[in-house]
């Protein structure tokens, strides 16, 4: 049985960090305004990595795929083949490319990027999660 806690959690989180960049006083440092972006970022890697690795296990023990690869582009790609995903893979592919980024930088054009998919992948990972757990629960 997959245990989806973590993802669940992280995805929480970055909920919870992401309304708080959101809402921020604009009259803030801009040291505390980088810090309150840097954590949406740090949040997000945590949400993606955990994402594409529940996948991996959904797809290989919920959906009985017996060669799932172990990286996440070829994964959302099997997903979306198997119309687990709300919207394109082209969608997903953005998150990667964003993920990827800001493994690299932190600040700049590449965080400032990455925080505009913020409200994108936090909705699209939400259909999924909920996707999974009714799977989940219409095999109870």
């Amino acid at each position: 049985m997959i245990n989806y806690d973590k993802f669940h959690k992280a995805l929480n989180h970055l909920c919870l960090q992401f309304e708080n960049y959101q809402t921020l006083d604009n009259n803030l440092p801009e040291l505390l305004q980088s810090a309150v972006a840097e954590s949406v970022i740090q949040r997000f890697e945590i949400c993606y990595d955990c994402l594409w690795k529940v996948l991996k296990r959904y797809l290989k023990e919920e959906l009985g795929i017996p060669d799932v690869p172990n990286s996440p582009k070829p994964i959302f790609r099997l997903a979306n083949e198997n119309s687990l995903f709300v919207s394109s893979i082209e969608q997903w592919l953005r998150y990667s490319e964003a993920r990827i980024a800001t493994s690299h930088d932190y600040s700049g054009d590449k965080a400032y990027d990455s925080l505009k998919l913020m409200q994108d992948f936090i909705n699209d990972a939400d259909a999924l999660y909920k996707t999974m757990q009714i799977e989940l629960q219409n095999k109870a």
